[in-house]
Order: structure tokens, then C-alpha cells, then sequence
């Protein structure tokens, strides 16, 4: 099905054969080897929050190392990645910054707002390229997406529009939709970020009459609690603010969810595929392949002050029909319509 700016796979696949027929590629390499300008083979750190053994991270990399071949770096021939792990474990984040930080890297990659915050405060002066932001100027990471300033650029995946359209997403599928319970991950972006995004979804809901309920989970072994105690608050469905604990331990969500009868709204494909309701946001993962653009124009001579934060414009809707099955759920033809993924 197409996505939402309107380009399905075949078209876009057609478009990119047309541009490869125009510029002679189809007999050429995949991409042309990458000169730096300094002649000697560049190094970048790659510094992730979970583990190398998990499959997130695994396919974070993935479009990381297959951006850098588009722009014709492949790891270990004309470019060096060091891989850092922190395994979720904030204090392992700062300590894993401040070694890239002394390896006097050309660039360092992060995965996440935490790790974002770890780097910057490892180094001032080394470019800093964030895959997966928030909200970078509340967090304080830069001062305005069009200019960033200092040494740090990247990719936000937060939109203002998304809290509000997963409220309305939720009203289609609940009858009497009148209690949503938000679970969040506390201290996991700054003060005003988190304010942000409490006042985001309080103000959504108080447009379409629902109230909003605050639970939290520190760690992943708080799930199991939280969401009994949601569904001991009467709340009808829940929605995550997002976390890169979330997003990691999203299968221990998903059963959580699932043992509490709890319709639950995710911003990630992955939980749907793992028997979540229903997602809405972009591919998180995905955004580390833009992320190898940035590096590329790094070592070509750009500033990352200079180049602006991008922010996404494609979102994804998927739904898992099994489990609204289960959740004595019927979901509307309409909304089916509308999906990217629907999952049987």
C-alpha cells in the first residue's frame, strides 16, 4: 500500500531503475569508492544503547552500514567504525562517550537522545551525528533545527501531529473511548522535553474528552506491575512516550499488555509484528541511514552546526488483526483502508 506521501514500493522502485537506466549504473559498482579529502582512512564511532546481540541494534546497524556504501564507505576497506554497546545501562553510556570521545574520531554516530547527551558532554569539538532524536532543542542538544550550531546534527523523529492523530486512531477502534493511560520512562530526555510531551497529550485528550493517566517504568521489570495497575485505573488503552528502553524491551510491553487486556498504542512497527494492537510513527531504524549521509558530508568538509536536523514526513499506521480478535476488538473497515501494514 502506498505510504503517506504517496509513493508505494513499485513506484519508487520504478523511478529508481529509470534514474539508474539515466545514469549508466546498471553495469557500474553499487556505489563509487569514497575519496576523503585527507587522503587517510577516516574513523567514526557508532555508540548504541542496547546490546550487539539484540535485533533493533542489529538492524540499526545494518542501515547504517549500507548508508555509508550508497556514499561508497564500506567498514574495514576505506573506513573504520568503532562499535560501542551500552546495553542499556546509562552510566555505561557516558563511560563508552568518553572513550570514543579520546580515540579523536572524525565523527561519532549515536543511537538516542541519552546517548546524544553522554556524547556531548564527552566533546565539544568532534562532530556528532544523532539518528534517533526527540526533541533536540528542549533536550538542549541544539539551538534551532535550520542552524543546529556546535558540533551536533541528526535526525529527530518526533512530530507534533503524532500525539494527537494516535488519540484519534484509538477513538476509531474503543467504543466510548474516555480513559487512556500514558506510560512514560522517567529522566529519559530533559525536564522541558518531558513537560513537552505531558502537556502535548493532556491538551490532545482534553480536545476529544478523555482523560489522561501517568504511569511510569523505570525498568524493564516494572512492566508487569505498571500495567496491572493500569488496568486496576479502568484505562481503556494506553499510549508510550517513547524511550529507547521501550523500544528495545518492546516484546516484555507487548506481553504485558497482552496479560492486562490492554489495547495499547506503540510508535514502532516492531511491536505489532511482535502482537501489539496497533503502531503509528516512523521507522525508527531507518533513520540511521540518513544518518550515514550526514557522516559523509562531515568528512567531505561540512560543519554540523550547519547542517539542518531533519525531521520526518512519512509515518507508518500497522495493525494486528489477531490481537484485536483476542481483545474483543473490531477495527473499522476505513481505518483498515488506511494501513501500511495489517497483520492477520
Amino acid at each position: 500500500m502506498p505510504d503517506s506521501a504517496g509513493i508505494g514500493p513499485l513506484s519508487l522502485g520504478r523511478r529508481m531503475f529509470m534514474a539508474m537506466v539515466a545514469g549508466g549504473l546498471l553495469a557500474a559498482p553499487f556505489a563509487v569508492e569514497a575519496q576523503p579529502p585527507s587522503g587517510r582512512t577516516p574513523r567514526v564511532g557508532l555508540l548504541l544503547p542496547g546490546s550487539a546481540a539484540s535485533p533493533i541494534s542489529i538492524r540499526g546497524v545494518e542501515h547504517f552500514t549500507h548508508g555509508l556504501r550508497e556514499h561508497g564507505y564500506v567498514d574495514g576497506k576505506n573506513i573504520t567504525i568503532e562499535y560501542r554497546y551500552a546495553n542499556l545501562d546509562d552510566r555505561r553510556l557516558h563511560l563508552l562517550a568518553d572513550e570514543l570521545a579520546r580515540l579523536n574520531l572524525d565523527v561519532i554516530v549515536v543511537g538516542g537522545t541519552q546517548a546524544a547527551l553522554a556524547a556531548k558532554q564527552a566533546t565539544t569539538t568532534i562532530p556528532i551525528v544523532v539518528a534517533v532524536m526527540a526533541d533536540p532543542i528542549a533536550d538542549g542538544l541544539v539551538a534551532t533545527l535550520a542552524r543546529p550550531g556546535g558540533n551536533i546534527t541528526g535526525v529527530t523523529f518526533l512530530a507534533p501531529e503524532l500525539t494527537p492523530k494516535r488519540l484519534q486512531l484509538l477513538r476509531e477502534i474503543i467504543l466510548h473511548f474516555s480513559r487512556v493511560a500514558v506510560l512514560l520512562h522517567p529522566g529519559v530526555y530533559s525536564e522541558a522535553t518531558m513537560r513537552n510531551l505531558q502537556n502535548e497529550v493532556e491538551a490532545s485528550a482534553r480536545l476529544l474528552g478523555i482523560q489522561v493517566q501517568l504511569f511510569e517504568a523505570r525498568t524493564p521489570s516494572d512492566f508487569d506491575a505498571t500495567f496491572v495497575a493500569m488496568a486496576r485505573a479502568r484505562a481503556q488503552a494506553v499510549i508510550l512516550f517513547s524511550s529507547p528502553m521501550f523500544y528495545l524491551e518492546h516484546r516484555r510491553l507487548v506481553e504485558a499488555a497482552a496479560k492486562n487486556r490492554l489495547p495499547t498504542m506503540y510508535y514502532f512497527l516492531e511491536a505489532v509484528q511482535a502482537g501489539g494492537l496497533i503502531s503509528y510513527g516512523v521507522d525508527i531504524n531507518a533513520l540511521f541511514r540518513p544518518a550515514a549521509r550526514y557522516v559523509d558530508k562531515i568528512l567531505r568538509g561540512a560543519k554540523p552546526g550547519d547542517i539542518p536536523v531533519e525531521r520526518p514526513t512519512t509515518f507508518e499506521l500497522a495493525i494486528n488483526l489477531k490481537t484485536a480478535k483476542a481483545l474483543g476488538l473490531s477495527i473499522p473497515p476505513s481505518l483498515l483502508g488506511r494501513a501500511d501494514q495489517v497483520i492477520e
